[in-house]
């Protein structure tokens, strides 16, 4: 059990729906959403292209979102006219990694400190790690180190620290492929283990699944590397690797394998806190904003955009743990 202080207390529940479950939208791409806008317009968009379609996104999504995943970068403005009920998430991380050197390091915004991300408005401060706990050990504990100053910047400022972990092999770039559906559980259990650790100063993790579900029996049209009570096993060994609250990210899957994949984690006992789900609910919205404008990347997010997002809250109301119960000095939110 963990304790927190009032003031990150009250800022998970901004965070959190009612029942004290993270049903939380992300849209703090940069790189990637510029790019994906870039590819469907006929024309040259800049930044204030992918500026609008996060405030769109935000205006029309957070009514149904218990918060936010915004970048200072670009999404300021989409912070200002979210939904009144929703909390804010800010990314501290610089996009993407410098593929030039080996480690896939981790970068702060240089125009950003935890302070400042406090006075725009933040109700925690989120950080994205790229790690291999296979990797080297030079490059891991650069990580550790620089992980350590990150929550301790988040301990000084009194509010929660994110940390979303994405895992990968140093000596496999194909992540999707069979060869590391095959060691993705262990990358993803021990990179929990590792960051569950008091050192860091983490509140809250956003972490993969710890399988493929594309070579999960049951799932799959190709050759499976799990069976069902395997890959049942790995989510249940994941929900005991850490004593603190974790969500799931969606990791750019499609809208209704996502779903499926938290009822999976239910059936396995997996005592998740909730999502921050970020593509699986806008991406096919870029298309129609892009080729066709405003209005029509509008009428996606009323339509399609919100039926995921009220989808996905049904499944997670009857799956997911209310984040309090693995806290020992609140037992109840109000």
């Amino acid at each position: 059990m963990m304790n927190l202080t009032e003031n990150k207390k009250q800022s998970l529940k901004n965070l959190s729906d009612d029942n004290g479950i993270i049903s939380a939208l992300a849209i703090d791409q940069r790189g990637s959403l510029k790019k994906m806008i870039a590819e469907g317009s006929k024309e040259e968009i800049g930044d204030e292209g992918i500026i609008h379609f996060k405030e769109l996104v935000s205006e029309e999504l957070t009514p149904f979102s218990s918060a936010i995943l915004l970048d200072p970068e670009y999404g300021i403005p989409a912070s200002k006219i979210r939904n009144k009920n929703a909390g804010l998430l800010l990314a501290y991380e610089k996009t993407g990694y410098d593929a030039s050197e080996p480690g896939r390091l981790p970068d702060l915004l240089e125009d950003w400190s935890v302070k400042r991300l406090k006075e725009a408005g933040a109700d925690a401060v989120k950080f994205l790690l790229y790690y291999d706990i296979d990797e080297e050990q030079k490059i891991n504990e650069y990580k550790h180190v620089y992980m350590e100053r990150v929550g301790s910047e988040c301990l000084a400022e009194d509010i929660p620290f994110f940390l979303e972990i994405v895992t990968y092999d140093a000596q496999n770039d194909d992540v999707n492929g069979k060869e590391y559906a095959k060691v993705k559980p262990r990358k993803v259990i021990e990179a929990m283990k590792e960051f569950s650790k008091s050192q860091y100063n983490v509140d809250v993790l956003k972490v993969e699944v710890p399988v493929n579900m594309k070579y999960v029996e049951g799932f799959t049209v190709e050759e499976t590397v799990y069976t069902k009570d395997q890959a049942a096993q790995y989510f249940k060994e994941q929900s005991d690797a850490t004593q603190l609250p974790f969500i799931f990210l969606s990791a750019g899957v499609t809208a209704e394998l996502f779903q499926e994949t938290l009822k999976f984690a239910h059936y396995a006992e997996s005592k998740f806190n909730g999502v921050l789900c970020g593509r699986a609910t806008w991406k096919n919205g870029v298309a129609p904003y892009a080729t066709k404008g405003e209005e029509s990347g509008r009428e996606w997010l009323k339509e399609t955009g919100r039926r995921n997002i009220e989808e996905l809250n049904a499944v997670i109301e009857a799956t997911a743990t209310p984040w309090y119960e693995k806290v020992d000095n609140l037992q109840v939110v109000q």
